[in-house]
Parts: structure tokens; sequence; C-alpha cells
């Protein structure tokens, strides 16, 4: 029998910049049991109206991780330090892998903010091993149709797999260490088996309606921590519809010492970090 899952909430919205009201659902202060991954930011849809000026948060330093950037409605646009850029839209995905350090900005899409609308995206950040977290920057603008789908048996409803694999379906994003990312629409009913190593850190963010996880019901907003060990764990749509997003990943068992955007295993590389920064060695817009 598999453990009930733990239910993780936001404790209430807050503005990343002017552009994106997110609800943090963990982050890593959170300690090793969300390892791989170091921060998830959801903005649940979101309109806003046209405007001249694009909205968003301006330019801003990384170093020692990834920033994986989902939208499910709206667009997002980026640059970096390191030349690269690109505007993504719905069931678009950018991976920036900010190594030893990028400044960057993200902001709504120049045609989004001319004609306003609703926003939905996700932002994940993803810990990099000691030995990656010095390498040189990387950037995969990932486009929908590049990412290939899995029919659920009985026409339970469709995985689209972004990172790792599911079923026969592998994802077209190249990761560091192993890490599975899936968008799974669920019917009436539907279930999801999700089999994975037993040591895997696993979780499951609801979007749209309501799933049974494990026999613990999570509802839209709520986020999912799936026990560790043996055995398969099953999500089941118990509304109409449902979407979820999945992320699994092997834990990286080393420190993580944290300041804002900068994640290493030491202070003194945080510190290292911060003189970079403030001496432009990171580059600039």
């Amino acid at each position: 029998m598999t453990n009930s899952p733990t239910i993780r909430r936001s404790q209430g919205a807050h503005w990343v910049g002017d552009g994106f009201p997110v609800h943090s659902l963990f982050s890593y202060g959170d300690g090793p049991s969300i390892s791989p991954f170091l921060l998830l930011d959801y903005a649940p849809p979101t309109h806003f109206a046209p405007s001249r000026t694009p909205r968003g948060v301006g330019p801003h330093p990384h170093r020692g991780f990834e920033t994986v950037t989902i939208v499910y409605a709206g667009e997002v646009a980026h640059r970096d330090s390191a030349g690269h850029g690109g505007t993504i839209g719905p069931g678009d995905v950018q991976w920036m892998t900010a190594a030893s350090g990028v400044v960057h900005e993200e902001l709504h899409g120049a045609a989004f903010t001319k004609r306003g609308g609703e926003l939905e995206m996700v932002q994940l950040w993803v810990n990099l091993p000691a030995s990656a977290k010095m390498s040189p920057p990387r950037y995969q603008d990932l486009r929908d149709a590049a990412f290939p789908r899995h029919e659920l048996a009985g026409g339970a409803g469709s995985v689209r797999v972004i990172a790792g694999e599911y079923g026969r379906a592998r994802g077209p994003a190249r990761t560091v260490t192993p890490v599975h990312l899936w968008d799974a629409d669920l019917r009436a009913g539907g279930r999801l088996p999700i089999a994975l190593p037993p040591a895997f850190t696993k979780m499951v963010l609801v979007r749209r309606g309501e799933l049974e996880i494990d026999g613990a019901r999570v509802v839209a907003g709520e986020l999912a921590q799936l026990a560790t060990g043996g055995g398969e764990h099953v999500v089941r749509a118990t509304t109409a519809s449902a979407q979820c997003l999945v992320l699994a990943g092997e834990p990286i068992a080393e420190p993580v010492v944290g300041h804002g955007p900068f994640v290493m295993n030491t202070r003194a590389e945080i510190a290292t970090a911060i003189a970079d920064y403030q001496a432009g060695r990171m580059g600039a817009l």
C-alpha cells in the first residue's frame, strides 16, 4: 500500500516584478526532501489589460541552477547576457541553464502586451550538481509541437512529455541529471499510473479540476509530493476533466546554499557569485 502524499499549498500570491502574480509551492529553504528541485512558482490564470509597456521583471542574475518556464496561456519573452532570447506562447517551454551565471529579463511578449488577455505559467528551478554549477550557460527553446504525446489506456487521457519519458514517449528537453516533466490531461475517472525509481522525488501540481492521488484529494492550485519508496502511484481524475503537471527527479546528495537568485554548495561560493555579478562578470543586457 502506497503511503499518502504530502499536500503543499501556497500561503498566498505575490508579485514577481509587475507581470507575474505567482503562488510559491516550495522553495530551496524546504530542504533536501525536494531535491533536485529548488522552487516552483505557479501563476494561475490572470487577466491583463492591454498596455503600451511590457510588464514583467527586469534584468536580474542567476547562478548554479536551471530555470524552466512553461507557458499555458499568454506570452513570455526572454533575453539574457549569453546572447539567448525568444518569445514563448501557449504550450511552449524555455529551459535556461544559468550554470556559471547569466543576467536575464522576463517580460510579457510584445503581441500579448498590446492585446492583453489571460496569462498562466509555471516556473520551476532545477538544481545542478557541483560539477556543473560553473559550466557555460545553455538555453533551450522548446515548442509545443516538439513534445510527444502518450495516449493512456482506455481513453483515460494523454500525457505530454517535456523531459524524461512516459511509456514510449521521450521528451526533447536535455537535462543535466535525471528529470521527468509531464503535462497530463485526464478525462473523468481517468487514471495516470506513475512508476519511477523509489528514491526519486515525485510531485504533482494540479492546474484544473480535482485528483485523487494515492487516496488523497488534491484540488486545483495544490501540489502533492508523493511518498518515497517502491510501488506504483495512481493519479485519478475525480471531476469531468483534470490537468496536472508531474515533476520527478533523482535527488542530488549535496549541500544546498541559496541566496536569492544564487544557489551553490557553500557560503563562500555565494559570496563569489555576488562579487562576480557586481563586477559585471555575468555579463549585461
